[in-house]
């Protein structure tokens, strides 16, 4: 029996501290919301609208229409071929938009960063409380074998004289028969 429990692994006390410190927080109960800044909360519209087949399908109308409306017009070509204004208008787009999604997904990946550490402290605590749970059971176990065995040794002791009496009056009763 000894060795059938040698590899049971008990928590140290280091473990033990740090289950004690995690059942104190409750990592799980714990809200992880934090007040927006008006420049976060525009930042996610813009990554939001930007990022959404709506602003592509809109903006492929528009620069459809300004190609068409520039490549036809007869009289007054605002922006001729190569359509430099175009390429003006989209870098400055691309270069006000761009950082803009960048501080939303900066922003994004903070939270998800939060959101792991959160996730790997509540795992740390379910490990350590299910060792907990395998050592009480690995010791109410062996409190039930002792007890079996006790019981079984009592039983042996209670019956072995009356196992001997039988054994020797079949003894007994063979030898008359020879």
């Amino acid at each position: 029996m000894a060795d059938e429990h040698s590899h049971k692994v008990h928590l140290n006390t280091e473990d033990y501290e740090r289950l004690r410190k995690l059942r104190g927080e409750r990592p799980a109960r714990v809200a992880l919301k934090h007040p927006l800044t008006r420049g976060a909360l525009i930042a996610d519209w813009v990554a939001k609208t930007v990022g959404s087949w709506h602003f592509i399908i809109i903006q492929s109308i528009v620069l459809g229409i300004w190609i068409v409306l520039n490549g036809l017009a007869f009289v007054w070509h605002w922006d001729p071929y190569p359509f430099i204004l175009l390429n003006l208008v989209l870098s400055f787009q691309a270069a006000y938009a761009a950082p803009i999604i960048m501080m939303s997904q900066n922003r994004q990946s903070e939270i998800d960063r939060r959101h792991a550490e959160h996730d790997y402290r509540i795992n740390v605590k379910a490990e350590l409380e299910i060792e907990l749970l395998h050592n009480k059971l690995d010791s109410l176990r062996e409190r039930e074998i002792l007890k079996l065995i006790d019981i079984i040794q009592r039983l042996s002791a209670h019956l072995a004289p009356e196992l001997a009496a039988t054994i020797q009056a079949e003894g007994s009763a063979g030898e008359e028969d020879s």
